[in-house]
């Protein structure tokens, strides 16, 4: 798998096993930075560590790359991530939608089938 596809590009398509790969390692990363900085008291504040803020604040970024190829997937702009703006029901259709709904079948305006 190329990770660096994988988490910085905002162009493409990504089934599902590659999005929940991608989000299982943000998790991780964000679980590992937020675990040293407990172990080396680099807190901040009250259950923020300055490697978790650092780690957060890059995810962010990393984030919305692998949402903007999951929607492109679903035959949608990247723009759809916003949605998670909207409280309640935008984390829950964001959910839906790219983690849980099958992507378009054969090629689309951003490429060709990630399944081939």
């Amino acid at each position: 798998m190329d990770w660096k596809y994988l988490l910085t590009s905002f162009e493409g398509r990504i089934n599902r096993a590659k999005f929940w790969a991608g989000v299982g390692v943000l998790f991780a990363a964000g679980l590992l930075a937020n675990l040293i900085d407990m172990m080396l008291g680099l807190q901040i504040a009250e259950g923020l560590g300055i490697l978790g803020a650092i780690v957060g604040l890059v995810s962010i970024y990393l984030g919305i790359a692998l949402y903007a190829k999951r929607w492109h997937d679903r035959d949608k702009s990247g723009w759809w991530t916003l949605i998670i703006l909207i409280p309640l029901i935008g984390p829950i259709w964001l959910l839906v939608e790219c983690g849980i709904l099958e992507g378009t079948k054969g090629a689309n305006r951003f490429g060709p089938d990630p399944l081939g």
